[in-house]
């Protein structure tokens, strides 16, 4: 796993919050962090649980843009995609995790290397903490989490849950 941070978006962070699995990215990662806008979307909804499971879990580390303007040359993508990356480039970061495609397009144009939530499933499987894939993205689709049926099916095929 990266030795550098692991950059979270919000997406991610919702979606295995609703799994019941923050612990996932402590097992997986050395260091996850959030910047400050992805904090404040997650805590958007359901306030409570969600500071209740940000304090639960340490591991996720709130951080301020040491330079806030930097997000603003992201043109196009919300505020905490834009914090995303403009937090990717000031802690070099070794992974970010980000499930929206025009954040991903600008994330592979800066070089970063990038996954998303079905990724992260992806390795907590090969890393054997977690059985089967189907049954968590069963579970993010019945939490009203889209999932395209296309890449759904190639991370199966990939897990070997799938020929």
């Amino acid at each position: 796993m990266p030795d550098k941070p692991v950059v979270l978006n919000n997406t991610p962070l919702v979606a295995l919050w609703e799994l019941g699995r923050l612990d996932l990215l402590r097992d997986l990662f050395q260091a996850v962090v959030i910047p400050k806008a992805v904090e404040d979307e997650f805590l958007a909804a359901d306030e409570l649980a969600r500071r209740e499971a940000l304090a639960n879990a340490p591991w996720v580390k709130t951080v301020v843009l040491s330079y806030p303007r930097r997000a603003q040359a992201y043109s196009g993508l919300d505020r905490g995609e834009a914090e995303v990356l403009a937090l990717a480039e000031e802690s070099d970061a070794g992974l970010v995790v980000l499930d929206e495609r025009k954040g991903r397009r600008y994330a592979e144009r800066m070089g970063f290397p990038i996954t998303g939530t079905l990724g992260v499933l992806l390795l907590a499987k090969e890393a054997g903490l977690i059985e089967s894939i189907s049954e968590w993205t069963s579970k993010l689709q019945k939490a009203g989490l889209f999932l395209s049926p296309e890449l759904v099916r190639k991370v199966l095929e990939i897990a070997g849950e799938q020929s």
